[in-house]
């Protein structure tokens, strides 16, 4: 057997010399790692920040006015997004200008790596901040009907189209001066004004993070078949991986059953479990196995 074994040494040292890949710039490439690692920190403060701020919504929403705290939780959670926010914006921004004035025609490995790792970061980016958007528009459209059905209860119905020019105004005085002549009471007043200052500090958020997340959209739009052959090789390592496992139950169960029925021939396909395995080594394989009876 240690025959055996210094024949296939032989033949893999013949296989050809040692081949050195060369690494570009190590210092840039740290650096890059670094920013990248940023960037999925702010990220995932954004996740869970959305996360938190829904269940404010939901808090809000659930009672007639909302307390101090509420609000003041929900200031704090929003301007940590917008914090997060900008920071990954800017920082995706500048590995895009990077990216961009690199020159060289070469597809090298460090920068296929940095194209990859900067279009998956842009999409998951673009993926948290369309979930805070979407909660931001679902409790706009919550708050408003609540506003709707408020009028409509003291008989002042209005129509969408009414009740947005009235929210658009912006001043919460005007807005509540509208409905003063109506036969409303005191606590349904102060819960439409509620609303209606909740909808205005959300309206001034969403403007504010529009423009980033345009800019972002539109680079992941851009990037759409990057991203999608990077998807789609995942998902084939996934599924190789699978394969990998499952055919490596099989051989140790196959080597169960010859330690107890004595040694029997591995099916070939078990052994290389989908790998790219020289017919030699596989031999080998199949003698260890035999010995060990």
């Amino acid at each position: 057997m240690k025959d055996r074994l210094a024949q296939l040494k032989e033949k893999s040292d013949a296989g050809g010399d040692d081949v050195e890949v060369p690494v570009e710039n190590e210092a840039f490439m740290d650096d890059f790692f670094a920013q990248i690692e940023d960037i999925r920190t702010s990220i995932d403060k954004i996740d869970e920040s959305v996360t938190e701020i829904k269940k404010l919504y939901s808090t809000i929403l659930s009672a007639p006015t909302s307390d101090q705290k509420t609000q003041d939780d929900v200031e704090a959670l929003t301007n940590e997004i917008k914090k997060s926010a900008n920071n990954a914006r800017n920082k995706l921004k500048t590995i895009e200008r990077q990216l961009e004035s690199n020159t060289d025609e070469r597809a090298s490995a460090d920068l296929r790596i940095r194209k990859s790792q900067h279009a998956i970061l842009a999409k998951k980016f673009v993926e948290v901040m369309t979930k805070y958007n979407e909660a931001q528009v679902d409790f706009r459209d919550k708050s408003k009907g609540r506003i709707a059905r408020q009028l409509e209860i003291t008989g002042k119905a209005t129509t969408d189209e009414e009740l947005e020019e009235m929210l658009e105004g912006g001043n919460s005085a005007v807005f509540t001066a509208g409905i003063m002549d109506s036969k409303i009471n005191q606590q349904a007043l102060n819960e439409i004004e509620a609303r209606h200052k909740d909808i205005m500090r959300l309206e001034s958020s969403i403007k504010e993070l529009h423009d980033m997340f345009v800019d972002i959209a539109m680079l992941v739009e851009n990037q759409g078949g990057m991203i999608d052959r990077i998807e789609s090789n995942m998902d084939q390592s996934v599924g190789f991986v699978e394969r990998a496992v499952a055919d490596t139950k099989k051989a140790a169960k196959f080597q169960q059953e010859a330690r107890r029925g004595g040694c029997r021939r591995m099916p070939y396909h078990l052994l290389t479990c989908h790998l790219p395995v020289h017919p030699l080594v596989a031999e080998t394989v199949q003698s260890l196995v035999c010995q060990t009876h």
